[in-house]
């Protein structure tokens, strides 16, 4: 296996779960990711065949540059189960896993993900509650949120004052960045600034914010992508500079002011 320094402040083109084999053993702090969704598999009207439906004006009607995002779902399950599997192995023992996913309704069932993350260390959900969408189906209300799963080894700990933090998020979607479907600086600072992490790994990087994150917050990042153009994406990004000069001592900006210890 190769040193973790080989990956450091590096966007590595690639299958995630390929670059990650040759990572070594817990050798990074904290991994902050969301998987495409595997929203083209969908029993409902939309991201099928490009007729419109209720996802005509959504970014990722056009899909991913390198994933169909139409998967098996039992396909999609092991993939995603054997992503977590390698960032567990990576993960040091006080070290945890911040996994956004999405619920939806199939086959007029919710589909909560259980299936991926069952068996895992999963100590809390966080609710990201980002507003927007539309909703034409009449069976259920309009989905307005997106669920954070911390999957946690045993001896991980937030921040000094992080724990005042509620585990509901409102922060709006990122609404004007190419990619299809990115993160907020803002949802991925609070992420990584409720922790003492150093080193952070995103095995879905996208756009880069993960690693915008990180440099914001003085921290280190490993990203990983399987698209060259996402990838570029991110190094652009990185190589602008469009940082907030957060330092380590400002964190707690970060927090309620009337939060305890």
């Amino acid at each position: 296996m190769n040193s973790i320094n080989d990956y450091l402040n590096k966007i590595i083109c690639g299958d995630c779960i390929e670059v990650m084999q040759k990572m070594p053993n817990k050798s990074i702090d904290l991994a902050v990711t969301s998987p495409p969704y595997n929203l083209k598999n969908s029993t409902g009207n939309g991201m099928k065949d490009g007729r419109g439906g209720k996802w005509a004006n959504a970014a990722l009607q056009n899909g991913y540059s390198h994933h169909d995002d139409c998967m098996p779902h039992e396909k999609y399950v092991a993939w995603q189960r054997k992503c977590l599997e390698e960032m567990m192995r990576l993960l040091k023992d006080d070290g945890a896993i911040f996994y956004n996913h999405k619920w939806r309704v199939q086959n007029g069932l919710l589909q909560d993900r259980q299936d991926i993350v069952s068996g895992f260390p999963v100590r809390q959900i966080i609710i990201w509650h980002r507003n927007g969408g539309i909703n034409f189906n009449k069976g259920y209300f309009l989905p307005t949120y997106e669920v954070i799963y911390l999957i946690a080894k045993k001896n991980f700990k937030l921040a000094p004052k992080a724990n005042a933090l509620g585990d509901v998020w409102d922060m709006g979607q990122d609404l004007n960045n190419p990619h299809p479907a990115p993160f907020p600086v803002e949802l991925i600072e609070r992420i990584i600034g409720s922790t003492t992490a150093e080193i952070v790994l995103d095995p879905f990087m996208g756009s880069g914010t993960t690693a915008v994150a990180a440099k914001n917050l003085g921290r280190k990042y490993i990203g990983i992508d399987v698209s060259p153009e996402y990838c570029q994406m991110a190094e652009e990004r990185i190589k602008k500079g469009h940082f907030n000069g957060k330092k380590q001592q400002d964190l707690l900006s970060l927090f309620p002011q009337d939060c305890s210890v």
